[in-house]
């Protein structure tokens, strides 16, 4: 028998989520640049000397300063030349193939000089990040993932790569795939699995799902049920954008009816603890050790697993220490929920 209604709004849960990796509630700004990059700004016309000025403003000399470039020394005046034509101002002051600054010289010097060492720093941060053996990566988990499959994963593959850093966001599905297209990561362990043509996935594992009843439920003598047996139960469940609300919302269509939400919070063990408390059934993966008051019922029919998948940018390459976590963690497949 079908089962249509309209639930009444549930009561919303914000559960306290631990000590989060990083925060979750949405993502940092860009910073913005505090220059225009049209195509006449002075930044953008003057950059590619910049460099070849502080060379010979240090050195005081155009030939040294050529050789050390590993440039003519014609071609290194025709710059310094085009640059003082294109200011409009004298920036050194010639004598012979010796060179002093002016005090317009000196000026611009100051800030090429700070440009130049932000840029330095910027650059090495830049490698550090991408270096094989220490640099950073970037990756996303489900907060079902967090307890168990990923810590895990962090172990196994950081045996052979010590110096890698990992930089962890907990988050819902649909948050987590909007900064891995935005480039804030590189990596997400989602379900359910994606199908954006922009986006590569594959999957790892299945997991199975278990109607969670309060101890003295009407069903909690049971080994199995179907899950239209709970039709007119109360659910509490996570929040819309979290890939376990997808997919309840998706087995109990599939068994004839649509969920009565009572509660929505965002942490499955949460969650547990309000069927443990008699305020209703939930469709949870199994937790990591038997909680008191709750019996996970198997669930016989709709097939009750949800599939757990990796997913990345497609066409955007990696860094280094990231494509070396997804070779590690795509040889897991099939593996991913053993945790020995």
């Amino acid at each position: 028998m079908t089962h249509e209604r309209i639930p009444p709004a549930p009561a919303r849960l914000r559960s306290f989520r631990g000590p989060t990796i990083q925060p979750s509630a949405g993502r940092a700004a860009l910073p913005q640049p505090s220059f225009e990059l049209a195509p006449d700004a002075p930044a953008v016309l003057l950059a590619p000397r910049l460099a070849q000025f502080a060379a010979v403003a240090r050195l005081e000399h155009i030939t040294r300063a050529a050789e050390e470039l590993g440039m003519p020394q014609p071609t290194l005046s025709r710059a310094i030349a085009r640059l003082e034509a294109e200011l409009d101002v004298t920036l050194l002051a010639r004598h012979g193939r010796a060179v002093r600054l002016t005090r317009a010289g000196r000026l611009l010097l100051d800030a090429v000089e700070r440009a130049l060492a932000e840029l330095d720093r910027g650059t090495a941060a830049m490698l550090a990040e991408t270096d094989p053996a220490s640099g950073r990566v970037a990756f996303g988990f489900l907060h079902t993932m967090g307890t168990d499959a990923v810590p895990a994963l962090l172990r196994g593959f950081r045996a052979d790569h010590p110096g890698v850093r990992f930089q962890l966001v907990q988050d819902y599905v649909a948050a987590m795939l909007e900064r891995l297209r935005a480039g804030e990561l590189d990596l997400c362990l989602v379900s359910p699995i994606p199908s954006e043509p922009e986006l590569t996935a594959r999957q790892l594992d299945e997991q199975q799902l278990y109607l969670a009843v309060p101890a003295d439920h009407r069903l909690a003598g049971r080994r199995r049920i179907r899950l239209a047996e709970a039709a007119e139960e109360p659910f509490v469940a996570v929040e819309y954008g979290y890939g376990l609300r997808t997919i309840t919302d998706e087995f109990c269509a599939q068994a004839g009816f649509a969920p009565r939400i009572a509660f929505e919070g965002e942490d499955t063990e949460t969650l547990r603890g309000l069927v443990a408390a008699g305020l209703g059934v939930a469709l949870l993966p199994p937790g990591l050790v038997p909680r008191p008051g709750v019996v996970e019922l198997p669930v016989t029919a709709p097939r009750t697993r949800r599939a757990i998948g990796l997913a990345w940018v497609s066409g955007r390459p990696l860094p280094p220490p990231a494509e070396a976590f997804r070779d590690f963690v795509l040889a897991r497949r099939g593996r991913l929920l053993d945790h020995g």
